[in-house]
């Protein structure tokens, strides 16, 4: 009978997670036991029972076994918020390939709770006269600092402890004597740190909410009525840029809440939620609360205390934000689906969007995704009908799409313009500052120098075995990331000849100084990595460019998702080809959406906008659609693309990366991994590539070698990865060493 040894892990809120111990499991409970059941075990010296958790049933004991202690009981009613993780840990564990250990640690963002912050309050026990009579008398008596206290509470009969004795200067002493005497009362009160900025201004008084549109109300309809019918399912929201997409999310979530239920949203980066939390707190106050890599250990374990307890309806927030403890959890909304941030890029290397399917699934919850440009797998499966698709054409304030102009930076090379800006983009910023208008300038900074190509013609060195770009490498050779082709650094370009042939070198500062000089009386403002550092400072640009005192704010991706400035009526994009070479698959997709994106920022209210897109490949397909806001086109050409080249989401990836200290014994393992592959699973039809030195083939000394393993059917990788971690068990290898990763989000 499979399960006669349960490997536990000790209660979570109490104990460091660190790593499982061995039970047998008893005769009366064997075939009982589940993982994630909460049993009691005897644990330590003193085999004193505390709670656990069942991670794995194995009949294969890891100790002597008559050294191996009892399982005591199992925990009548112990479902909980920490049994829901453990499933879902051993569910990430299973389908993306990791250590139990790791796929905990992600399911519980909060690893520790922290010390809980007391607020004291002074209260006055005796009337107002009575308090101004005894701060007269101690007056007398020259016991000042009590006369001090007692003449401001005849005033006032409630003051915080901290302004007694920081301001007034009066020690815990001196309060404790007059809490003797029965005339003040030290009252303790339990409070949360608080996650959101400073709530108390103007901006953030909660109001009422907006009419929606027929558009809107229809998707809201459709989806709650469903809802109410006990239908969960997973519905996709294809809502052009400024359609009002937050609008339909707040709806749902209102009328989720009124059944008694609660709500994640996830935003894709930190920058958004500033904006997008001060929307949602506007409309449902301190039942929001937010998560962030920001926030300190202390206000990120008060958020998931108060979420425990039900005092917070919703939690937004990027990746982490989904392991929201909720018991009552109804729906979860992925806002900007498509972008690569939900992808975790540490073991294990999970998908927010499978990952939140599988929380729905649990807590018989609902799953929504929403972007302007939705990613390839989600509206493919929208085509295929496993997802619910609902679309949002109009722009809510009856604006049109803005105006695209594609600039050819081959053209401004030969009129002799060797400027970053084109003579377009020169014009129009000119016009704008003369307007009192905004204007955001946008560097794609994805792939930096990654690409090689010919400024005279655009030409693009690509690899002739995968159609992806090749790299730029310092020992001067062009290497592609997928096979490991190589060859030597071109310094003619194979089409037209030219002597123009490098990277992209520019970043968001030089832009700032090269506006400076041309615009000298600008006000710019700069966002990006170096800009940001610090916890407000996202907050701190964003309202200063709302505010109006910029008038040109440059960045990188960070400022073109989703924030909205009525009076921006330009958006150019610096070097929209960044995006397009960088040796993967997903490259055209990601450009297509980042210029739609950029895009969609300019023109949002009434005044008109216009966006510059400044290329050396005005023809290519992606730049072509989105300029048009074509998402439709760009699907038809890209799935095509795909098709062919069994790429996700047609096929599915594997990526297996072997990392070793000793570069021939690393390559040794990955070919031992391929010729397993192969010899186990030939009947099956699997495309390998590899193995080849990854695209960094050594960081930290440590050696890295790259398989990619490619099938229609998702389940059989699941099964080529359970065969090579055998592998790896029989072998004695570090299970560290081997790394899985499904369709991987950029190439290694």
């Amino acid at each position: 009978m499979k399960g006669i040894y349960a490997n536990i892990i000790v209660d979570i809120s109490h104990e460091k997670v660190d790593r499982p111990f061995q039970y047998r499991v008893p005769e009366e409970l064997l075939g009982q036991l589940e993982v994630g059941m909460s049993v009691m075990i005897p644990f330590g010296k003193g085999n004193k029972l505390i709670k656990g958790y069942v991670m794995e049933l194995t009949d294969t004991p890891e100790y002597e076994v008559s050294k191996i202690k009892q399982v005591a009981s199992v925990v009548a009613g112990g479902v909980s918020a920490q049994t829901d993780s453990i499933k879902l840990a051993w569910w990430i564990k299973e389908h993306y390939g990791s250590t139990m250990i790791a796929a905990l640690k992600t399911v519980l963002p909060v690893k520790q709770k922290m010390k809980q912050v007391v607020k004291k309050t002074v209260c006055c026990l005796v009337d107002s006269d009575t308090a101004f009579l005894k701060s007269e008398e101690f007056e007398r008596k020259h016991q000042t600092a009590k006369a001090r206290l007692m003449r401001e509470l005849s005033m006032q009969s409630t003051l915080p402890q901290l302004l007694v004795t920081g301001k007034l200067n009066v020690t815990t002493q001196t309060i404790r004597s007059l809490e003797q005497a029965g005339l003040v009362e030290v009252i303790e009160e339990n409070v949360y740190r608080s996650a959101l900025p400073d709530t108390t201004s103007n901006r953030w008084a909660v109001g009422g909410k907006k009419q929606l549109s027929e558009e809107q109300q229809a998707v809201v309809d459709g989806i709650i009525e469903e809802y109410r019918q006990g239908i969960r399912d997973t519905y996709l929201v294809r809502g052009v840029t400024g359609s009002g997409k937050t609008e339909v999310y707040m709806e749902l979530i209102e009328q989720v809440i009124a059944l008694g239920k609660q709500a994640i949203v996830l935003i894709p980066e930190i920058a958004l939620t500033y904006q997008t939390l001060l929307r949602f707190y506007q409309r449902f106050g301190d039942r929001v609360s937010v998560m962030n890599s920001k926030l300190s250990p202390g206000e990120r374990s008060d958020q998931f205390e108060r979420a425990k307890k039900g005092e917070i309806d919703i939690m937004i927030g990027p990746r982490s934000a989904l392991f929201t403890p909720f018991e009552r959890l109804g729906l979860i909304i992925i806002d900007e689906e498509h972008e690569a941030s939900y992808k975790s890029e540490t073991m294990p290397k999970y998908h927010a969007r499978e990952v939140a399917k599988e929380i729905c699934r649990m807590h018989k919850a609902s799953l929504l995704l929403g972007s302007a440009t939705p990613s390839l797998e989600a509206y493919f499966r929208a085509k295929e009908g496993t997802i619910k698709l609902f679309e949002l054409n109009n722009r809510l304030a009856g604006g049109e799409l803005p105006t695209v102009y594609i600039e050819d930076l081959r053209e401004e090379l030969k009129q002799g313009n060797r400027s970053i800006f084109s003579r377009r983009l020169k014009e129009l910023l000119q016009d704008r500052l003369q307007k009192g208008q905004q204007s955001m300038l946008f560097l794609n900074r994805r792939g930096f120098a990654g690409f090689v190509s010919c400024r005279a013609c655009g030409h693009v060195m690509k690899c002739p075995h995968c159609d992806v770009s090749l790299s730029e490498h310092k020992n001067g050779k062009l290497v592609c990331h997928y096979c490991g082709y190589e060859t030597p650094q071109v310094t003619k370009c194979p089409e037209c000849g030219s002597k123009y042939i490098l990277g992209f070198r520019a970043g968001t500062q030089q832009i700032e100084e090269m506006l400076l000089k041309e615009f000298p009386t600008a006000r710019v403002l700069r966002m990006d990595a170096d800009t940001t550092k610090n916890k407000d400072s996202y907050e701190k640009i964003l309202s200063q460019f709302a505010n109006e005192e910029a008038d040109i704010l440059v960045g990188t991706q960070m400022i073109v998702k989703g924030h909205d400035f009525p009076k921006v009526t330009l958006v150019g994009v610096i070097a929209a080809d960044m995006s397009l070479h960088v040796g993967d698959y997903r490259a055209a997709e990601r450009t297509f959406q980042l210029l739609t994106q950029a895009a969609g920022r300019a023109g949002r209210s009434t005044l008109p906008g216009e966006v510059v897109i400044q290329t050396y490949q005005p023809e290519h397909y992606a730049v072509v659609h989105a300029a048009k806001q074509d998402y439709e086109g760009f699907y038809e050409e890209e799935i095509a693309y795909r098709d062919l080249m069994m790429y996700p989401p047609v096929a599915n990836m594997m990526a297996i990366l072997v990392l070793s200290n000793d570069e021939l014994m690393g390559m040794t393992h990955a070919s031992e991994l391929v010729d397993t592959m192969k010899q186990q699973f030939k009947e099956e039809r699997l495309s390998v590539i590899g193995p080849a030195s990854a695209s960094i083939g050594k960081i930290n000394d440590i050696y890295r070698s790259i398989i990619y393993v490619k099938h229609r059917d998702y389940a059989m990788l699941v099964k080529v990865k359970d065969a090579m971690e055998a592998l790896i068990e029989q072998k004695g290898w570090n299970a560290d060493t081997v790394q899985f990763d499904f369709n991987p989000m950029s190439a290694y």
